[in-house]
Formats: structure tokens, C-alpha cells, sequence
């Protein structure tokens, strides 16, 4: 039997990413919202940060707007991005390792997150 999901459900992940008020970077994977917070070495405030579309090959997408000239507060290794809302942990990915020192400033590109079809 084939397997299927309406394109609402994977709409609706996605929309739960897009509540997210604020981007960190981490020098770990976060278990917790809490523990995202402590990791940080840079806060960007969202707003109208995402936008969704049909993902590659299929399935569904959303794009995370660039973060320019984001303020580092702590020295250490950047190694995550989290989003989080404002009890929640809703989303961590990987980024390519690299020092992060305070009083800088960082520039996360756009990324996606993608839904695929189930398959």
C-alpha cells in the first residue's frame, strides 16, 4: 500500500518551526530551551524569518532568512542553530564548525528545512 500525507500535514510542522521568535547560535546540541540559552554564542530576534514551498525533490519546505550582522555576546565554537520560541526548543541543525569571538558579529546564511514525502 502506498503511503501518504496531505500536504497540510507537512504544512503544519512547518508552521510550528515559523512561531519561532529567535535564532542562537549554539557550542552544542541543546537538550532544552534552557540549555540553548546558556550555549549561545549569538541571538538574532526573528521576524517574518520563513517561508514555506514545495521541497526538492517533493514534500514541503521552509526557507530561514538570512541573520546579517548578528551580535556575538560569548568567544567559543559555533557548532549548531537553534530556533526557539518562547517556552520551546523547536528546531537545532548543524553548521560547519567555527570560533566565534565576542564583540563580533556573525552572519547566518538562509537554510532550509525540508519535509519530504513519505516514502
Amino acid at each position: 500500500m502506498a503511503k501518504f500525507a496531505d500536504i497540510t500535514v507537512l504544512d503544519a510542522l512547518l508552521d510550528k518551526v515559523g512561531t519561532s521568535t529567535q535564532l542562537l547560535v549554539t557550542t552544542s546540541q541543546p537538550a532544552n530551551r534552557a540549555a540553548a540559552i546558556s550555549a549561545a554564542l549569538a541571538t538574532a530576534t526573528l521576524s517574518s524569518a520563513f517561508t514555506k514551498s514545495t521541497g526538492t525533490p517533493n514534500g514541503r519546505k521552509t526557507t530561514v532568512a538570512q541573520q546579517s550582522n548578528v551580535s556575538v555576546t560569548a568567544t567559543g565554537s559555533a557548532t549548531h542553530v537553534c530556533l526557539i520560541d518562547g517556552t520551546t526548543l523547536l528546531y537545532v541543525t548543524t553548521v560547519t564548525a567555527q570560533t566565534l569571538t565576542s564583540g563580533n558579529t556573525v552572519t547566518i546564511p538562509a537554510w532550509t528545512i525540508t519535509i519530504p514525502d513519505p516514502a
